[in-house]
């Protein structure tokens, strides 16, 4: 087996554990529908929930503590003014990682990186993928531009362990202007548009 294969084959096996589990579930009508309700707004009470679905109360309480037992509902937070909150940069990093001369280094490069990448307290995500040439992406708030230079700067730090580049989108949070601030309402309505369709 040559190297690129080995290489090829982790790759493979690890995003098979990673994604182990996390199949599609097929959801009843209500549970979509709850789901995209919390979305929208998840502070509101089960009897407001089940005023908006027009079901009952009980029912709402179920279905919400069965979603939360199946893992489809993650956790409950809320998305603030991140600049109002002292965040004026929000940074999009994509990285290149480079294949280390041999399997048990990716190995460890996967190992040690994970470690590490969980010590970033500003980050929103990090995620591995592909396009533009990349193959992970890291997506964080800064205070500054020195804060985003020191945040850079500790990415950097992998560089001992693969080599790789980075490229970044700045956002400036203090705009006037945003074409779409962080939200999931859009995208609640779109899983009941889609739902819809499937149907039709």
């Amino acid at each position: 087996m040559s190297l690129r294969q080995a290489v090829s084959e982790i790759r493979v096996l690890s995003m098979f554990n990673i994604t182990q589990g996390r199949q599609v579930i097929s959801l009843k009508d209500i549970e979509l529908r709850l789901i995209a309700e919390l979305m929208e707004n998840s502070r509101r009470s089960d009897r407001e929930l089940a005023k908006a679905l027009g079901i009952s109360q009980p029912t709402v309480t179920r279905t919400r503590t069965r979603l939360e037992k199946t893992g489809i509902i993650k956790e409950y937070t809320m998305i603030p003014d991140f600049n109002k909150l002292g965040y004026h940069l929000c940074s999009i990093t994509l990285a290149r990682f480079q294949e280390p001369p041999h399997v048990e280094a990716f190995r460890k490069v996967i190992e040690a990186g994970l470690d590490r990448l969980s010590e970033i307290p500003q980050a929103v995500l990090i995620e591995r993928g592909m396009g533009h040439s990349s193959n992970g992406v890291v997506i964080a708030l800064h205070k500054d531009y020195s804060n985003f230079s020191d945040f850079q700067k500790w990415l950097k730090q992998f560089s001992i362990l693969v080599p790789f580049e980075l490229e970044n989108f700045l956002i400036n949070l203090e705009d006037e202007i945003h074409y779409r601030y962080l939200t999931f309402s859009t995208l609640a309505k779109h899983l009941l548009t889609m739902q819809k369709q499937e149907k039709e």
